[in-house]
C-alpha cells in the first residue's frame, strides 16, 4: 500500500510543482518586479523557500538553502531577501526542490510518514508536513496564476498529473 501513495503523493506534489513553474515561466518582466510580499519574484521565492524547508531531514536551525538564496523567510516580521531574485535563478532553485522531493519519496516508509517532522512550529508528523508542503505550494501556483490572469489575461492551464518527465 505504502508503494500506491508514494506514487500518487509524488505524482501530485511534481503537479502543484509544475503548476508553479508554469507561472513562473509565463510572467513578462513588467509583471515579474515590485515589492514584497506581493510582488511576483518573491511569492515564487517564498514558496521554494519553504518547500525546500519543509523538506529537509534537520530542524529549521540547521537548514541552509542553495546560493545565492539566504535565510530572510525565517526572520521575525516581512524581512525582505537582499535583492529580486531572477526567474532562471528561481527556476534553478525549483529543479533543486525537485530532487529533494523525489529523494524524500524515494525513502517514504510507514514509519517515516507516522514519525513527527523535524520543523518545530509545525506540530506534525512527517506524512502531514509532506502533504501540508504540497498545499503551500499549490495555494502559490494559484495565487500566482490569479495575479497573471488579472494583469496580463492570461495564464497557464491546470496539471493534472505531475512527475512524468522528471527534468534534469
Amino acid at each position: 500500500m505504502i508503494n500506491f501513495w508514494r506514487s500518487a503523493i509524488r505524482q501530485q506534489f511534481h503537479a502543484a510543482i509544475d503548476m508553479l513553474a508554469n507561472a513562473i515561466e509565463a510572467c513578462p518582466d513588467s509583471v515579474w518586479s515590485g515589492q514584497p510580499p506581493r510582488a511576483l519574484w518573491y511569492l515564487a521565492f517564498h514558496t521554494l523557500f519553504f518547500l525546500d524547508l519543509y523538506l529537509s531531514e534537520c530542524e529549521e536551525s540547521r537548514f541552509h538553502p542553495p546560493p545565492p538564496f539566504g535565510l530572510t523567510e525565517l526572520e521575525p516580521g516581512c524581512v525582505q531577501p537582499e535583492r529580486v531574485y531572477g526567474k532562471d535563478e528561481l527556476l534553478g532553485y525549483l529543479e533543486h526542490c525537485r530532487k529533494k522531493l523525489d529523494a524524500v519519496m524515494a525513502g517514504m516508509t510507514e514509519a517515516w510518514v507516522a514519525s513527527p517532522c523535524p520543523i518545530w512550529f509545525r506540530a506534525m508528523s512527517n506524512g502531514e508536513l509532506l502533504l501540508y508542503n504540497m498545499r503551500h505550494v499549490q495555494h502559490h501556483a494559484a495565487q500566482l496564476n490569479m495575479r497573471l490572469r488579472q494583469e496580463t489575461d492570461s495564464a497557464p492551464k491546470w496539471v493534472s498529473k505531475g512527475g512524468q518527465n522528471i527534468r534534469a
